[in-house]
């Protein structure tokens, strides 16, 4: 390619709005779940915190391992072949289209983000079935009806989705603006849809500790919340059983959570009337 080459220059600004001096929180969690897509300043903090609370590796290897159960449940339970992905996060093993299209071959997944560290391993997402379809759009998690309108071009938005927002909302240091943006995105899918959120909460000392200590490193700040603050995202929504719960909790699988049941994250699985 030459210099001049439009894909060539998309990937050099790409590169040139990746900062490694600073942990992130897409290559921390990465680097918890065994990823590879790390650098010294996300392995530094890590260990850092993980003498603080080790509990957050479980935490986030609990709460991959409810992302694949929930995505199971709606494909072969809920009949649902649609999923929008939002605070997609580096690939790792079992992504949302992996696991879908492995029981439903015809899903189609929309990624969004809008890291460009994600933006640069996006690729590795758009891997499909020949009977599914994935895309990855970058767009802002504070732009609902941008995103639901550039999804469009890959989901039938007349038809039920699957709205994924996992371990992305602590982000939103305004529990209210989180809120909003969760209701303004549900208000555009229509009945029948389902939405799916988990997030660290603050119902431990070790994990409000390593929060402030994560929030201190220089990162974009992630912020705990409350179970009823979790619980809020799904006012107006028929929770499926069992309810707002630890992520462990929900519709557990043997193989998958070791025994371990206490954790200090929650998620949910709601449906939109």
């Amino acid at each position: 390619m030459s210099e001049h080459d439009p894909q060539l220059a998309a990937a050099a600004d790409i590169r040139a709005r990746i900062d490694t001096s600073k942990p992130h929180s897409a290559r921390f969690w990465n680097y918890f779940v065994g990823g590879k897509d790390h650098y010294e300043v996300d392995r530094e903090t890590g260990d850092h915190i993980k003498d603080i609370f080790p509990g957050l590796v479980d935490v986030a290897r609990t709460s991959r391992q409810f992302l694949g159960r929930a995505v199971r449940h709606l494909a072969v339970e809920q009949g649902i072949r649609q999923f929008l992905d939002i605070g997609t996060g580096l690939p790792t093993a079992d992504n949302t289209h992996e696991v879908a299209q492995r029981v439903a071959p015809d899903a189609r997944i929309v990624y969004v983000d809008s890291d460009p560290l994600v933006l640069a391993h996006a690729r590795a997402l758009l891997t499909s079935t020949p009977e599914g379809r994935t895309a990855y759009l970058d767009a802002d998690l504070y732009a609902p009806e941008e995103i639901l309108k550039a999804a469009e071009g890959t989901l039938d938005l007349s038809r039920p989705v699957a709205l994924m927002i996992l371990n992305t909302l602590g982000h939103v240091a305004d529990h209210d603006q989180a809120r909003d943006v969760v209701n303004r995105l549900m208000a555009g899918l229509p009945s029948g849809s389902y939405l799916v959120i988990s997030d660290s909460t603050s119902t431990s000392a070790g994990m409000i500790a390593a929060s402030e200590a994560y929030n201190s490193s220089g990162a974009v700040p992630y912020y705990v919340r409350s179970v009823d603050e979790i619980a809020a995202f799904f006012d107006g929504l028929e929770l499926a059983e069992p309810g707002v719960v630890q992520v462990t909790q929900w519709r557990p699988e043997s193989d998958d959570t070791g025994g371990m049941t206490a954790v200090d994250a929650y998620g949910a699985v709601g449906r939109k009337p």
